[in-house]
């Protein structure tokens, strides 16, 4: 069951890729649909977006093709005060995040790639692990979802600042070359069953 969803997020869904990848009308983020469809018995977690997919071509049309650009973005590099992780067995790649005026994202055993792209999500921009840092991490990281002075929480600092002062890192802005999924077409609204 998906309950009023935007076209957009069914494509990143089917794709498996970020907001920003997605080009299309404007529309897209306007016009939400519910689906409810049943995956076939024995069916792998790997085919679910294939068969997305598939249904979008079939009852919304949807035709694509994808092409290579230059994004605005971030690279994820050691800040100059240095890293201040230290290794841990395994990749347990376990992460819980809570938002609200301040987030906190608890990580165990999590890769410094697999962080990038936690931080797509909140920089709302791509995010690619330049680090250098191999294997997996335990970390808490904290910040404010307010960036402004005037409004920070109990001097909880912004993402930036975060990440700086508790992991040694920070966000290099950049160009990013990003495979972007284009529209060509989509119906509306889906053909009827």
């Amino acid at each position: 069951m998906m309950t009023n969803l935007p076209l957009r997020q069914l494509i990143e869904r089917a794709y498996d890729v970020k907001p920003t990848q997605v080009s299309g009308p404007d529309w897209l983020d306007s016009v939400r649909v519910d689906i409810a469809a049943k995956y076939p018995p024995d069916t792998k977690e790997g085919d679910h977006p294939l068969m997305l997919r598939a249904l979008l071509e079939d009852r919304f049309k949807l035709a694509v093709h994808t092409e290579t650009r230059q994004l605005p973005g971030y690279a994820l590099v050691v800040a100059k005060s240095g890293f201040k992780l230290k290794p841990v067995k395994g990749e347990d790649n376990d992460t819980e995040h809570h938002g609200g005026r301040v987030h906190t994202l608890v990580a165990k055993g999590t890769t410094m790639a697999s962080l990038a792209d936690l931080l797509s999500r909140f920089m709302k921009a791509i995010v690619i692990d330049k680090t250098g840092m191999g294997g997996a991490y335990h970390f808490d990281l904290r910040w404010t979802a307010d960036e402004s002075n005037a409004e920070r929480t109990q001097d909880v600092p912004a993402l930036p600042e975060a990440l700086q002062e508790t992991l040694g890192l920070r966000l290099e802005a950049q160009k990013i070359p990003v495979d972007v999924v284009v529209v060509d077409h989509m119906e509306r609204a889906p053909i009827e069953n």
